[in-house]
C-alpha cells in the first residue's frame, strides 16, 4: 500500500515547483576520502548556494532493487579498528536511556528515545502538535501506519547532531528494509564532522512536518510530502539567521568500491533543461547542478536495497534578480 501526503497527488509538488519564479543552481563539492572500513562515512558531499533557501530531498529505491531477490544488511568491520561499539575518534557522553511514543495516530507513530550514549553532550527539546515532552532527545523515528502488520520505519533524525536519514517503505521481500546515507541541512558546522546545531524542534501531525530552531538564529520547516515505495520525499524551507554560510547541506555516506558503497556514483543535470551526466564518486570534484542524485548502479554488497539521495528543487530567496548575489551558486 502507498502513503501519499500531496494533496492532488505527486505530481501537484511538481508543479509548484516548477511554477516557481527563482530557480537556483547548488555546487556541489567532494571531500570524500579513502576508507577500507565499511561501517565509516568516508564521504563527505557539501552542497552549496548563496541565497538558496529551498530544496527537496528524497530517498529512492536503487535503479537495480527490481533485479535483486536478497538483501545484504549485516555489518561489515573487517576494514575498521572499530568492531561496533563506541568509533575509537568520538567523545562519549552517557544518558539514562529513555524511550518515549510521542504520537500514535491513525496515520504515524512517532518515537522519541535517548540513548544510554552519544558523542554530543546536549539532547534536544521537541514538542509534537504544541505538547510538550519530558525532557530532550538523541532520536526521532517516523513510523508509516499502511495497514500492514505493522507500522514501518521511514525516517529517522537525531536532534543533537542534526542528521536525517530516510527510505522509502520497502518491498514486502526485504523486510524492514535497510538506510544508506544520511545527510544533515541547515547552517552546517565542522565539529569533527558536519554539524547542524539545533536547539529545538516543533512537531505537527497533521500534516506531517518538523519545525526546527538551529543556535544562529535561524529556522527550517521541513515538510514530509510523500511516503510510499516508490520514494520519501522532503520540502525543506530555510530562513537565515547570523553567521549562515552558503553551505546548506552535506550528504554522508560509505565508499569502499564501486559494489562496495552505499553510495558509488554522482547523477545530475547541469541545469533543468540538460540531459543527466554520471561520473564515479572518485572521478567527482565540484560541480554545479539543477538535480543531483548520490546512488549506485552496480549492486552492493552492502545495504544492497539501501536507497539513493537526490536533492532538486533549488530555489533562491526573493531577493531582487537585478541583484548581484541571486543565483549565484556560492563556494
Amino acid at each position: 500500500m502507498h502513503l501519499r501526503l500531496c494533496v492532488g497527488a505527486w505530481t501537484c509538488a511538481i508543479l509548484s515547483s516548477a511554477a516557481s519564479a527563482a530557480p537556483a543552481l547548488a555546487t556541489i563539492d567532494n571531500e570524500t576520502h579513502a576508507t577500507a572500513c565499511a561501517e565509516e562515512d568516508n564521504v563527505s558531499l557539501n552542497l552549496s548556494g548563496r541565497e538558496i533557501r529551498k530544496f527537496r530531498v528524497e530517498a529512492l529505491p536503487p535503479v537495480y532493487l527490481a533485479s535483486i531477490g536478497k538483501d545484504s544488511t549485516a555489518p561489515d568491520f573487517s576494514g575498521c579498528n572499530f568492531d561496533g561499539g563506541t568509533h575509537p575518534t568520538d567523545p562519549r557522553y552517557t544518558f539514562k536511556e529513555r524511550r518515549e511514543v510521542l504520537h500514535d495516530g491513525p496515520r504515524w507513530m512517532i518515537v522519541g528515545m535517548t540513548l544510554p550514549s552519544f558523542w554530543r553532550p546536549h539532547r534536544v527539546p521537541v514538542r509534537v502538535d504544541g505538547r510538550k515532552t519530558a525532557g530532550g532527545f538523541h532520536l526521532i523515528q517516523v513510523f508509516a501506519k499502511t495497514g500492514g502488520a505493522k507500522p514501518l520505519e521511514a525516517l529517522v533524525m537525531y536532534p543533537a547532531d542534526g542528521y536525517w536519514r530516510i527510505k522509502p517503505l520497502p518491498a514486502p521481500r526485504f523486510g524492514d528494509g535497510v538506510y544508506g546515507s544520511s545527510f544533515v541541512m541547515g547552517p552546517v558546522e565542522q565539529a569533527g564532522r558536519p554539524i547542524a546545531h539545533i536547539t529545538d524542534i516543533a512537531i505537527d501531525t497533521r500534516p506531517l512536518r518538523f519545525k526546527l530552531k538551529f543556535a544562529n538564529g535561524g529556522t527550517a520547516t521541513v515538510d514530509i510530502r510523500e511516503i510510499s515505495e516508490a520514494r520519501t520525499a522532503l520540502d525543506v524551507a530555510l530562513k537565515p539567521g547570523r553567521r549562515h554560510g552558503p553551505r546548506f547541506a552535506v550528504l554522508r555516506s560509505m565508499y569502499v568500491a564501486p559494489d562496495n558503497a552505499d553510495m558509488s556514483e554522482v547523477a545530475w543535470q547541469a541545469t533543468p533543461q540538460s540531459a543527466t551526466e554520471t561520473k564515479p564518486l572518485p572521478d567527482v570534484s565540484t560541480l554545479q547542478a539543477a538535480d543531483v542524485r548520490f546512488g549506485r548502479s552496480l549492486p552492493s554488497r552492502h545495504n544492497t536495497s539501501a536507497p539513493d539521495i537526490r536533492f532538486s528543487g533549488f530555489e533562491r530567496s526573493t531577493a531582487s534578480p537585478d541583484s548581484p548575489a541571486a543565483g549565484r551558486p556560492g563556494r
